[in-house]
């Protein structure tokens, strides 16, 4: 079953490309026809590189992995946020900070930074600094909170980056390939698609084509996180059941007390018939 179609695509504006002065050769499969110097994208290709990046999605979300998503352009950040947001992921839509992925050490340092910050303000260590030095550290907490608020959970290296607009966020682009980390991408007529593992063949600019794709997306990833928490109930419920001991029933019981009893009575029996010659040699 297709995840999306034709005429939802074709309604959001995901065929309109760039104009045809600005395009990139390397996108030639993907562009249908050029009218009035703008170029069409091939929809029917859309449609089937939205399953199959839909269907990768879902198995690293099944997997238990994190999947970054990247959008720091205007139309796009607040989509982003929003669907990222419903499936638990985390996002970057402010700027892209240098060495996310090649210092993420780094990066991870600034967000304890921030935590850190939090745990001082609640038990009141800071209660007795100077209202210039609050102010200083308040800013400081809405700076961090501002860039690096929405991957507080990103305790290490994303399994796969998902970005809006390849040509903008070509920086995340290239750690993430210096890394080996897949790249799912809505790529339009612009940009380069050599450097993306799953091209989405769209328009990158307007906020609804972008909203119709990750709608595709964000679904297949709920559907693997949901897989994924059926499959752990299974599993607690089918280690439960093993290791539980099973109670036998009265009739059973009572069948081996039987059973050991004549075993308990036959030594007895032999010490009477040895005792019986030794009393008949006496006499």
């Amino acid at each position: 079953m297709s995840r999306t179609n034709f005429e939802t695509l074709l309604e959001a504006g995901c065929h309109f490309g760039h104009l045809k002065r600005k395009w990139n050769p390397a996108m030639a499969p993907y562009i249908f026809m050029e009218r009035n110097g703008i170029h069409i994208i091939d929809l029917h290709k859309t449609v089937a590189k939205i399953d199959e990046a839909a269907e990768a999605l879902k198995q690293i979300a099944k997997s238990g992995k994190k999947i970054l998503f990247v959008a720091t352009k205007k139309q796009a950040k607040e989509i982003v946020a929003e669907k990222a947001a419903a499936v638990n992921m985390p996002y970057v839509i402010e700027r892209w900070p240098g060495g996310m992925l090649t210092n993420f050490p780094t990066i991870r340092k600034a967000v304890k930074k921030m935590a850190n910050i939090d745990k001082l303000t609640a038990d009141g260590t800071y209660a007795n600094l100077s209202k210039r030095e609050i102010l200083q550290i308040s800013r400081q907490r809405a700076k961090l909170e501002k860039n690096l608020g929405s991957i507080v959970d990103l305790t290490r290296l994303p399994s796969a980056l998902f970005v809006v607009d390849v040509l903008k966020e070509q920086i995340a682009v290239r750690e993430a390939n210096r890394l080996g980390i897949p790249v799912f991408a809505i790529v339009d007529t612009n940009s380069n698609p050599n450097n993306v593992d799953f091209v989405i063949p769209a328009n990158d600019d307007a906020n609804k084509s972008v909203e119709v794709i990750l709608d595709a997306c964000c679904t297949a990833i709920a559907e693997g996180l949901e897989e994924r928490k059926a499959e752990k109930v299974d599993t607690e419920a089918a280690g439960e059941g093993e290791n539980k001991p099973r109670k036998r029933s009265a009739k059973a019981r009572v069948e081996k007390s039987e059973e050991a009893a004549p075993a308990a009575e036959e030594p007895v029996a032999e010490a009477q018939e040895a005792e019986e010659p030794a009393a008949a040699e006496e006499a």
